[in-house]
């Protein structure tokens, strides 16, 4: 009878430890799943670096959270991503401040014309700027990284090698470029990137304001033959990466701690990518035999002091809201001289 119980004891012993080996845990057998929506197209580079970081973030917390990344804007088109994001449609998104204007004022300080030089430094002072600032703006969503384009030129059929030579060239330009464009001398005409091609081959527009990766990703190249570096008017575009604020609080600390590490990881990827892209555009755009144009410094000078009223025109807004837009320019230049 003893052996009896003995040998009972053993095995229910035996099934304890069975199912405590062989039994997956809740957390293996359902991963956290999170949904990113991007508005890139699948085979822009920032597309690219969306999906390596699902996958990083998956392969680092060891397959609990898998990142579905819905590119081209199929979940939320590109001016609905941020809301789509703070109302839960989205988990992540990834889209344009400047897509819903107004809704970012101070964030647009980089969107003037502040004399860009590189995406990664246009990206490092965009999240060196929010954390300093904190702007209230954001703070619907869990902002995971910022980024932003390299150089905005000037890309035209005839050549510009000085201010006088943009007087009443038609040249294609959205946003805030319009207002560069006036300020230089130019008549801007909006139009969507996908657009520009054609008005460029068919005359429509003379020349069109854009980073030097559109020479190659969008084929412009092909339709125009200068490009002039007018650094003293460069300005860039704000871009964010943000998360649902109640699906961030939801994640388990560590997970939490793992995606503030990738991000900060992300921004450097994210800068250096744009610059990537532009080296591309610009050794595309020569090997069609294209000419880049640079402009002398005195020149540069010119133009960026033809553009200074709407530096001006932003800090005068910002007061009108009630918004440190003096403090934010004034570390904006500054931090960007650091930057070049």
């Amino acid at each position: 009878m003893r052996k009896f119980w003995r040998s009972l004891f053993f095995t229910a012993c035996m099934s304890c430890i069975g199912f405590t080996v062989f039994t997956p845990s809740a957390s293996a057998q359902t991963p956290i799943k999170l949904n990113y929506s991007v508005f890139f197209p699948a085979s822009h580079i920032h597309s690219v670096l969306a999906v390596e970081w699902g996958k990083e973030l998956e392969k680092r917390t060891n397959g609990r959270v898998k990142v579905d990344v819905l590119p081209g804007g199929t979940l939320t088109p590109a001016d609905k991503c941020y809301d789509g994001v703070e109302k839960g449609i989205s988990d992540l998104g990834m889209s344009v401040f400047a897509y819903t204007r107004g809704k970012f004022p101070l964030t647009e300080v980089i969107d003037l014309p502040l004399g860009i030089r590189s995406g990664l430094a246009a990206t490092r002072l965009i999240n060196d700027y929010y954390r300093t600032f904190k702007p209230k703006e954001l703070d619907g969503v869990k902002v995971m990284f910022l980024h932003a384009h390299g150089p905005g030129l000037l890309h035209s059929k005839t050549a510009v090698n000085k201010l006088e030579d943009l007087k009443g060239m038609k040249v294609r330009c959205t946003g805030l470029a319009t207002k560069i464009v006036t300020a230089l001398g130019g008549t801007p005409v909006a139009m969507p990137m996908g657009e520009t091609y054609d008005a460029l081959s068919r005359g429509v527009v003379d020349a069109s304001m854009a980073p030097q990766e559109s020479l190659n990703t969008w084929n412009w190249g092909e339709v125009v033959k200068f490009t002039t570096e007018d650094f003293g008017a460069s300005y860039s575009t704000g871009m964010f990466v943000v998360m649902n604020k109640e699906r961030w609080n939801s994640l388990p600390p560590d997970i939490q701690k793992t995606i503030e590490k990738l991000n900060e990881e992300w921004i450097e990827k994210s800068g250096k990518g744009w610059d990537d892209i532009d080296k591309a555009g610009r050794e595309a755009t020569l090997k069609l035999g294209n000419k880049i144009i640079s402009l002398s410094k005195e020149e540069n000078e010119r133009w960026a002091k033809t553009v200074r009223p709407l530096l001006d025109d932003y800090v005068n807004n910002m007061k009108s809201k009630g918004l440190p837009g003096d403090q934010v320019l004034k570390f904006a230049m500054d931090r960007l001289k650091s930057l070049r």
